[in-house]
């Protein structure tokens, strides 16, 4: 698993991720989006886990901004039953590809302006299992994943601070891994009231 994180307050949010990405089948390293834009409502979607899996929420997550009546409430409150309704398809296409699903997880992030709360909301999204529903959790100053390198540096919105906590999280979830699973770049999106706005914050 790589990064995902978020810091947010009423007025403001970053959401950062890295870019090291593997193709599942051949196993060649390179970079991936696991960032993206819903512009015209300031929300961001972000993951870690299936790069697959997430482009594809994200693909509905985008066509469902083209409603009418279109919030990001309403879209919070549809990502985890619809991650529910896709996961059985997912699953049986990693086995008919005969891939290891010990390490079949995803994680995702909606984070964005609320018009109708006037301040920055957010959700959280966890699937791992066909038998238990996603979990979904409400964004409430944020999230760090992996967390455990994190546990003793203050928050910050700075991209130094940013970055290096970032480059904690990669050194730590690749020991863990015993693997190169984290690394690239860190990109982030700062999100404001009518203001989204996405760096390249260094390599990590």
């Amino acid at each position: 698993m790589s990064i995902l994180n978020v810091l947010m307050t009423p007025e403001r949010a970053v959401v950062a991720v890295d870019t090291l990405a593997q193709d599942a089948v051949t196993g060649e390293m390179s970079e991936g989006a696991k960032l993206l834009l819903i512009p015209q409502h300031n929300i961001v979607v972000a993951a870690r886990g299936s790069g697959q899996f997430f482009l594809r929420v994200y693909q509905l997550c985008l066509e469902a901004s083209f409603r009418k009546a279109f919030s990001i409430e309403q879209i919070m409150g549809e990502v985890g039953p619809v991650m529910d309704q896709m996961w059985p398809n997912y699953v049986q296409a990693i086995r008919d590809a005969n891939m290891d699903l010990g390490q079949l997880q995803s994680e995702i992030v909606v984070v964005g302006w609320s018009k109708a709360q006037s301040r920055i909301v957010g959700a959280a999204y966890a699937k791992s299992v066909v038998e238990q529903p996603t979990r979904v959790a409400p964004l409430i100053g944020g999230i760090a994943a992996p967390g455990q390198p994190l546990r003793d540096v203050p928050d910050s919105f700075h991209p130094h601070a940013i970055l290096a906590a970032g480059r904690r999280q990669a050194e730590y979830v690749n020991a863990e891994e015993g693997r190169h699973v984290a690394g690239g770049r860190l990109i982030a999106a700062f999100l404001e009231r009518g203001e989204a706005t996405v760096r390249d914050l260094g390599d990590i």
